[in-house]
């Protein structure tokens, strides 16, 4: 008597492992996405705190916030000078495109280093 031994995977065994996969997928994505917004939020927050170095370096030369630097844009975000006077100026990041949802909000900081968000623990 021959016996047949068919080597391979049952339909069974391949729904299972897919099951497996699209659940771990779906647990994974959401934490990827998050991270993805925090990775982003802390590139705003170094290219933030940049200008906040060059605005300094403009009030060494001139003594005056008043006609600082330009605003700058990234991808995520946009860098603008919100309020320069002589003594003090306000920088926000704004959160564009896919950022937008980002839960954290605008960005902002203060010529005395006060920064604040919608949401606390972002800074």
């Amino acid at each position: 008597m021959k016996m047949n031994k068919y080597i391979g995977f049952t339909l069974v065994e391949l729904m299972v492992v897919v099951a497996i996969v699209g659940i771990l997928a779906g647990i994974a994505y959401p934490s990827y996405q998050l991270s993805i917004l925090k990775s982003r939020r802390a590139d705003a927050q170094g290219q933030l705190l940049g200008l906040v170095n060059s605005m300094e370096r403009y009030f060494t030369e001139t003594n005056t916030y008043v006609g600082a630097p330009e605003d700058h844009d990234t991808d995520y975000y946009a860098l603008t000078i919100q309020s320069a006077t002589v003594t003090g100026y306000t920088l926000r990041a704004t959160p564009t495109g896919h950022q937008a949802s980002d839960s954290c909000g605008n960005l902002e900081i203060t010529h005395t280093g006060a920064k604040t968000a919608a949401t606390t623990g972002c800074w």
